[in-house]
């Protein structure tokens, strides 16, 4: 049967672009549909604006470390309408490349919400296309809880676009996001409640890295309270009344739920093909992305294996070599890199020393907490975090931890040795670079005693 395309993309998020770009590159006839603005979360509400507004937020704790290196800094106020306007900016323009991408790739930008009427068929605002593969890719969604008072909630979606800037600000979740707003608009001067469930943030992380940047968080400011949840949310004014299971009342200008994102599912015509759903919602996929529909294929946060961008970018290239190259790309998801960007940030690689223990059983642990040489003068207080797991029997270091100034840009290079196999005698082998922090990953020659 001939199609109109050899491959339709839905969703131009970073995946979605990925895939796109890279099937057209290989020869293939390609489409890609998108409703919204191209790149996805991580672009437009993601990754980027977050750091960009982690960026500003660390000026002002710059400020403050100045005085003690003999600088005087006069008086500082934020210009929130100017943040907000160059952030959108730096965002127009992204688009602007994702669009250049996508177009000089030879595939097709189609402008509007598709669905998948069968197995080779996509509509698009009534207009229907043919393919011989369809990829579903358009991403995850923030979910909210129903708590009364849920039409006053905003997410990360709408959360750098806040007017007025927030002098009081709610944050209610414990994970990485909610970690994040809640140490950026700490530190751009609002004062930051972070409420969380939970006994302690971060689940899922190693329980150092956890404890410390509690401890980092609350020193810098932000008032967390763990077992603690919302029961209501009423307007009052121009302010908002927060109801707490404790019995306290937050009074706040705003309340950002992060708690958790779901597979972007809804609308999609999956019901019209039968295709195959998980208990979150998510697309279910074999080891080569595709779905219980043979000509169908999904990757990225709508199959909700790990919710990263360069996971999904990884994902997408194996796919485009297993239906239009030679098919001998891999992704593991072994050893995969991460950082939260708190302040001080988080990076880390490989298992927690709880993983490890239950993976490996004997293991060796190595920690070292310290004051950075940049604070000894600047008098800030801010500890630094780092911890390495050794599995006894290989001596391979298994998992590597840090909290503290540029962990993830420090966690990038240490992944590539972790990921190749170093052992501990190879990180005891290499020579520090002197004086920086991460020298004491290959300095620490003290396990920690049981």
């Amino acid at each position: 049967m001939e199609y109109q395309y050899d491959l339709f993309v839905i969703g131009a998020g970073s995946g979605g672009v990925r895939a796109s770009r890279f099937a057209a590159q290989a020869g293939a006839k390609v489409a890609v549909a998108e409703t919204k603005d191209l790149g996805g979360t991580c672009v437009n509400v993601g990754c980027i604006p977050k750091k960009l507004y982690s960026y500003a937020a660390q000026f002002n704790e710059a400020f403050s470390d100045a005085a003690g290196y003999g600088w005087s800094v006069g008086e500082r106020t934020l210009d929130w309408d100017t943040l907000k306007k160059n952030r959108a900016q730096e965002i127009a323009r992204l688009n602007g490349i994702y669009d250049n991408l996508i177009k000089n790739s030879g595939a097709e930008l189609i402008r509007g919400w598709a669905s998948i009427v069968d197995a080779n068929t996509v509509e698009v605002d009534g207009k229907q296309y043919t393919a011989k593969y369809i990829l579903v890719a358009p991403g995850g969604w923030p979910s909210v809880p129903d708590v009364p008072g849920k039409e006053f909630i905003i997410t990360s979606n709408e959360v750098f676009d806040l007017d007025p800037f927030p002098k009081r600000f709610l944050i209610v979740g414990g994970g990485y996001i909610a970690c994040e707003f809640a140490s950026i608009f700490n530190g751009l001067g609002s004062e930051v409640a972070l409420i969380y469930r939970g006994e302690q943030v971060l689940r899922g992380f190693d329980q150092d890295i956890r404890k410390h940047i509690s401890d980092e968080m609350v020193k810098a400011g932000v008032d967390l309270r763990v077992q603690t949840e919302v029961t209501s949310i009423q307007k009052v004014g121009d302010c908002y009344q927060v109801q707490l299971n404790s019995g306290d009342t937050v009074e706040v200008d705003a309340v950002m739920y992060a708690t958790g994102r779901s597979p972007r599912t809804e609308g999609l015509g999956l019901k019209n093909v039968g295709i195959e759903l998980g208990e979150r919602g998510e697309i279910k996929v074999d080891k080569n992305y595709r779905t219980n529909v043979a000509s169908i294929y999904a990757l990225g946060d709508v199959t909700d294996r790990l919710q990263l961008t360069p996971v999904a970018t990884g994902e997408a290239m194996v796919l485009i070599d297993h239906l239009f190259g030679e098919g001998k790309r891999k992704l593991s998801y072994d050893y995969i890199p991460t950082a939260v960007f708190t302040h001080p940030n988080i990076g880390t690689v490989g298992y927690t020393e709880e993983e490890a223990r239950q993976k490996f059983g004997e293991v060796v642990i190595y920690r070292s907490e310290f004051r950075g040489l940049k604070h000894t003068l600047s008098g800030n207080t801010a500890r630094t975090l780092m911890k390495l797991i050794v599995d006894k029997a290989s001596d391979k270091v298994v998992g590597l931890h840090m909290v503290g100034d540029d962990a993830g840009e420090i966690t990038q290079g240490f992944a590539v040795a972790i990921k190749a196999g170093a052992t501990k005698a190879d990180f005891d082998s290499t020579i520090g670079i002197h004086p920086t922090a991460a020298e004491e990953f290959v300095t620490m020659r003290q396990p920690v005693s049981e």
